[in-house]
């Protein structure tokens, strides 16, 4: 066999080189070699390794037996030259590939790609670039591994993200007779996925069809009625309404975008089954999802937690998800006043707000210098699914990137202890389902002037917050049969809770509230 290998996991698992398929072994090595494809170029733990080959109920001899998969995985890999591939690195396993050596990677980097294509106005090179990683896909992924449930739902929802995102170009560019055929296949196998309904409404009735979009929208009525007992949500109940009086806003715009090339057929097998709907008739915002795992940043909150109550309230209506709310919060004040502690207390409560996950970053390094915004970016894109070498060297490109990339997606993004409003800007995502919770000893008065965030100013714990936070480090035992103590420790700390902890595990002594603080957030 002459030819590089590719090990394909989008669909069923196998090495491939010059079309001859190498043996991997048995459904556990092949289990072992998806999860190291999946995480290509990161740690993989023994402990998710265990999960994706017996799932819930490993044997006692799971650690070893993995160590035995990865020796054969090792022995069939090297047959193609990709033994070294795969690498020991606590505490699992690493396996380094670039985005030709296997099909996921180079799904998203293809998908990365089209996204910023997409942002930038090129849409005919992003429909190609989302054609050709719908390409990739080969069939239904895991169907025999169970302990990649997870995964194969992972892998799924990446692709017909990326299938719903072509469909929008594709609106865009005037194609919707060429879709049609496709876009009806895709609704058949989800039937559930409105978005997807909308799209083939509204490619039906450009393509004159407005019997058979009427009808589509009745059908989407019924299953969701029968299978779910809901009634349409409200983007595809406005699109029939219009589809009924024949509304203007309907016709594709003129300048829908680059020309169509009459040698660029769209077929039914360029686009797996998928799904798309759009808020209005015409589809020109670009979804895109990175093919990832939900990031999930939060470093732990600080325990015990006092008081703050009105605080956390505020946070609730700052960032709630309602049309009207800011979006983004600004907590500034004093170092060590427990900025970042509020921020993270309220971040882990409402952690189920935001279901597609939480992006954190401390914007200053260790040695209190600010961390350039255009690093922090590489960290968000990696932590998204973009590969490293998707990810553009202009920052300008980084953001457009980003912002793709988390476009329509509930997320939270922390960004702690910043230095001015320049750092933050380029941080920001520019869709309104995403919150912002920033902290900062500056008031960051351009994000409130220019941006409409909401800023609340942090100060220190009233006494009463103070007892509290001290009975909970100390125990009401010790403030009760001490409180001549317990009083010269929360006065002599000045509702500073940095101050309070240490006077509490007497590493010093309290300080006088007019001294210097470490700086910090």
């Amino acid at each position: 066999m002459t030819g590089p290998a590719q090990i394909q996991i989008m669909g069923p698992v196998r090495v491939v080189r010059a079309a001859r398929e190498v043996r991997i072994g048995g459904a556990r090595e092949r289990a072992v070699l998806a999860s190291l494809v999946l995480d290509a170029n990161r740690v993989v733990s023994v402990d998710r390794l265990i999960g994706a080959v017996w799932g819930g109920e490993p044997p006692a001899s799971a650690r070893s037996q993995v160590a035995i998969c990865v020796s054969r995985l090792r022995r069939a890999l090297s047959t193609v030259d990709l033994d070294k591939a795969v690498e020991t690195a606590s505490p699992g396993y690493l396996m380094r590939l670039d985005e030709h050596a296997a099909d996921w990677p180079r799904f998203g980097s293809l998908t990365a790609r089209a996204a910023a294509k997409a942002a930038a106005g090129d849409r005919l090179t992003a429909v190609a670039l989302l054609r050709e990683a719908l390409d990739l896909w080969r069939g239904v992924p895991f169907e025999d591994l169970p302990g990649l449930r997870i995964e194969a739902h992972r892998l799924h929802e990446a692709r017909l993200d990326a299938v719903e995102t072509c469909a929008e170009l594709e609106l865009d560019l005037g194609r919707h007779d060429r879709i049609v055929a496709e876009l009806a296949a895709v609704v058949a196998e989800q039937p559930l996925r409105e978005r997807l309904r909308a799209q083939l409404m509204l490619a039906q009735y450009r393509s004159g069809r407005r019997a058979e979009a009427l009808r589509t929208y009745q059908d989407a009525r019924r299953v969701l009625v029968e299978q779910i007992g809901l009634e349409p949500g409200p983007e595809l109940r406005v699109l029939h309404e219009r589809i009924l009086r024949d509304a203007p806003t309907l016709a594709p715009s003129p300048a829908a975008g680059n020309p169509v090339p009459a040698e660029a057929p769209v077929t039914a097998s360029t686009v797996p089954a998928v799904p798309t709907v759009p808020a209005v008739p015409t589809v020109s915002a670009v979804s895109f999802a990175a093919p990832s795992t939900v990031p999930s940043q939060l470093p732990r909150q600080p325990v015990p937690f006092a008081g703050r109550r009105q605080q956390l309230r505020i946070l609730d209506d700052a960032l709630a998800d309602r049309p009207d709310a800011p979006g983004t919060m600004v907590l500034w004040g004093p170092a060590d006043v427990g900025k970042t502690a509020l921020a993270l207390r309220w971040a882990h409560e409402r952690a189920e707000w935001f279901p597609h996950g939480q992006l954190y970053a401390d914007l200053r390094d260790p040695q209190g210098s600010p961390v350039l915004a255009s690093t922090v970016l590489d960290r968000f894109l990696h932590a998204l699914g973009v590969p490293p070498q998707s990810v553009p060297g202009d920052l300008a490109e980084k953001v457009t990137l980003y912002r793709s990339v988390v476009a329509r997606r509930k997320l939270l993004v922390v960004l702690d202890d910043a230095a001015d409003s320049h750092q933050v800007v380029p941080l920001l995502p520019g869709c309104a389902d995403c919150r912002v919770l920033v902290t900062s000893r500056d008031p960051l008065t351009d994000l409130v002037v220019r941006l409409g965030a909401r800023r609340s100013p942090v100060g220190p714990l009233q006494p009463g917050e103070s007892w509290e936070l001290l009975s909970l480090l100390l125990g009401e035992d010790w403030v009760g049969q001490r409180q001549r103590d317990a009083q010269r420790i929360t006065g002599l700390s000045g509702g500073n809770p940095l101050l309070l902890r240490r006077a509490a595990t007497a590493d010093v002594e309290p300080a006088p509230a007019t001294g210097p603080w470490r700086a910090g957030a």
